[in-house]
Parts: C-alpha cells; structure tokens; sequence
C-alpha cells in the first residue's frame, strides 16, 4: 500500500474514533443525572422512551462493529435498566474504539461507517436530549466546540464543560 493511502486510512480511523469520543461526550451529558422515571418516559403513543432510543444506540455500535470486522449482523434489543443501558452504551462505544485503534482492517469504508451507525446515534443522542427537556430535566446547552474530546476517551468518565450557557 502507498504511503499516502496509509495516510488517509489513518486519518479516516482517526477521524472515526475522534468521532465516537464526540458521541461519548455529548451521549455522556444526555444521560448523566437523568432522573429515575426519565428512561419511560414518552412524550405520546407511538414515540421511543429515552430506555428504547438508549437501547437503539447501543445496537447501532455493535452493528458498526460487526461492520467494521466485515461480519455484520444487526440485532433489535430490548431495553435495558437506565444504568445498566448506559453501562452497555458506554461498553459498546469503548469495544468499537478498540477495534478502529487496532491494526485490523476495516471490513467497508470509513464513509460508510459514518454514514450510517454513527451519524445515526448522533440523532439519536439529540433525541435524548430532547426528551429531556420535555420531561422537565433538561441538559445545559454547551460550546461544544471547546470541549475536551479525545481519541480513546469513550467511557463514563468525560471532562468537565468548558463553556456552557444558561
């Protein structure tokens, strides 16, 4: 392989795994300090509870990991416990990182990575957010341009926002 095409597979893991840090982040804020009857919560018949979007998430991970290792497989999964749906949102997030900081090859494009499970959980973070408000817990907006987002920091764990409005 060309040293430039290494270049630019390198820069789209890079890209991809800076991106699931985002995810982890904005994610991290949706749900840290939600209260107890957020996650069924529904705003009318018919709409997702924040546990089922949380659940839909943690889908969206495995399946862009089952992706990623050309073996993909996409399951619905029932929602979870608030806490132990976002311990499973966390694990999933930190098992796909892993995966893109590997030397393993990609199993399909990096585009085709974002496209799809990962700018679908970026709604769907939003969603949740949202939701939120609705349910009369909102999260603080934030300059998110300034936050601290790394490569590899996936977890539960986030940094302090640098800049948020009231």
């Amino acid at each position: 392989m060309a040293a430039n095409a290494e270049a630019r597979i390198d820069s789209s893991r890079a890209l991809l795994r800076h991106t699931v840090a985002t995810v982890a982040y904005r994610g991290g804020k949706a749900l840290r300090a939600a209260p107890g009857e957020f996650a069924n919560f529904r705003v009318a018949a018919g709409t997702r509870t924040p546990a089922e979007i949380l659940a839909h998430v943690g889908d969206l991970f495995d399946w862009a990991l089952s992706i990623a290792k050309d073996k993909e497989e996409w399951r619905n999964s029932s929602p979870l416990p608030w806490n132990a749906g976002v311990d499973r949102f966390f694990t999933a997030l930190n098992s796909f990182d892993a995966y893109l900081a590997s030397d393993a090859p990609l199993g399909c494009s990096a585009e085709r990575l974002f496209q799809g499970p990962i700018a679908d959980s970026l709604t769907h973070i939003g969603q949740i957010s949202m939701l939120r408000r609705l349910a009369s817990a909102p999260v603080r907006g934030e300059d998110y341009s300034q936050a601290e987002i790394a490569l590899g920091r996936v977890g539960r764990e986030q940094k302090s926002p640098k800049f948020e409005f009231d």
